[in-house]
């Protein structure tokens, strides 16, 4: 693709990256098969090749219109064109910048900027959140409807972490911002399922939100001091040797593995930024370079668990890459997975997506639970706290952290 972009663009770190993903956009079109808003709203404009030429057209020094924001606001970075793409193209970096662009340019409405400002103070701030989710849960039924639907019912406590002697290996987990409210067993459940297999795990409490929050809401600066705060407060771990920093949540996992290229033009970061990129792991990816060990406990506690659905996210499919891995584990652990149509496309959780586009995320939630309920489970697994809160709200079944139910099949 030809680009004109501006001087003044081209100058920045941020210019240049954006030109040599538009160059790589050969139009073809893949893209639109895989997108979920293009899907289900049939609009040039609502799949990725469209916002690429919006995009594109900001980025020459065209005008800005609400029209250009609507579209590019619609996108869930899903990522699943980025899977589809034969040209490699990194289309949610490019939208990124595109946001950027557009948030400069065009100031939003006052009603809008209020509802971003609420998410940007409460989400990353753990204490404040939690506070916020035990008045909501009281407050419940006086709360409109679309406001009571983003909150899940109350998750069992966390069990306790292991007590005993710690392992010669070490591993870091990002405590995250909502998890310990929303899901506080999840962290726990993986430090015991290592402890098994003689790591230790455990929480750095100087860090905090990975960066993401922020920075997709297009406070781009903030989310990249949250993502400074964690490498500050992981660095002394990494110098003494920690062997990974774990992610239970994959759109944390996918925010961290990308520290290394938003923190390339900071020469204060950079290669920190990179080497926490570098040790970043999914627990899936923990798990699956010890089968040698974890499936002779699995054999151990052998009998069947039950019908289970598992939703992989589009941060742990598209974003991480990793495919099939949480499959061949659950099944090991005894559960009967059943299949589930469509499983590339999103849920519509997508961050605060399902808070700022509640229609849309409402459907695709309506699509994803028909798909993972048709192999009728009696339960659904996932890996992402986002994705976990959004299909619960609208579920009668249960929705876990998979990794609480490989805990539950080696207890």
């Amino acid at each position: 693709m030809d680009t004109k972009l501006t001087d003044e663009l081209r100058a920045t770190h941020a210019g240049r990256v954006a030109e040599e993903i538009l160059r790589k956009c050969v139009h073809c079109g893949f893209c639109t098969a895989t997108c979920p808003t293009y899907q289900l709203l049939g609009d040039e404009l609502d799949g990725p090749r469209g916002r690429i030429y919006l995009i594109k057209q900001v980025l020459e020094g065209k005008p800005v219109s609400e029209k250009t924001r609507t579209h590019l606001d619609r996108c869930l970075t899903c990522r699943s064109c980025e899977t589809t793409c034969p040209s490699g193209v990194k289309y949610s970096h490019l939208l990124d910048v595109g946001r950027m662009v557009v948030e400069e340019k065009l100031p939003r409405r006052l009603g809008d900027r209020l509802t971003r400002a609420l998410l940007k103070t409460v989400l990353p701030n753990p204490a404040l959140f939690a506070s916020a989710v035990a008045v909501g849960r009281v407050m419940k039924p006086l709360l409109p409807a679309a406001l009571a639907d983003k909150l899940p019912p109350a998750m069992p406590a966390a069990r306790p972490w292991p007590a005993g002697k710690a392992h010669s290996r070490r591993m870091l987990v990002l405590a995250g911002c909502v998890q310990p409210s929303l899901a506080p067993n999840t962290n726990a459940a993986l430090a015991r399922v290592l402890d098994r297999l003689d790591v230790t795990l455990f929480e750095e409490g100087k860090a905090g939100c990975c960066g993401a929050v922020r920075f997709h809401l297009n406070a781009q600066d903030d989310g990249k001091a949250d993502m400074r705060r964690n490498i500050d407060a992981w660095w002394p771990h990494v110098e003494a040797g920690v062997e990974a920093i774990v992610v239970t949540a994959s759109g944390c996992g996918v925010q961290v593995r990308d520290y290394g290229h938003l923190l390339a033009d900071d020469p204060a970061y950079a290669e920190k930024a990179q080497r926490i990129s570098t040790l970043c792991r999914d627990p899936a990816e923990i798990l699956a370079a010890e089968t040698d060990t974890l499936l002779p406990l699995f054999a151990a506690c052998a009998g069947e668990r039950g019908r289970l659905a598992f939703h992989s996210p589009c941060t742990l499919q598209h974003g991480l890459k990793i495919r099939g891995v949480i499959e061949m584990l659950l099944q090991a652990a005894g559960y009967v997975l059943t299949a589930v149509p469509d499983a590339h496309l999103c849920c519509g959780s997508a961050g605060t997506y399902s808070v700022l586009q509640p229609e849309l995320a409402g459907r695709l939630r309506d699509n994803k639970l028909h798909a993972l309920q048709l192999g009728e489970p009696a339960r659904i697994a996932t890996a992402n706290i986002g994705c976990l809160t959004h299909l619960q709200a609208g579920c009668s079944l249960p929705v876990r952290h998979w990794i609480e139910l490989i805990d539950e099949g080696l207890a």
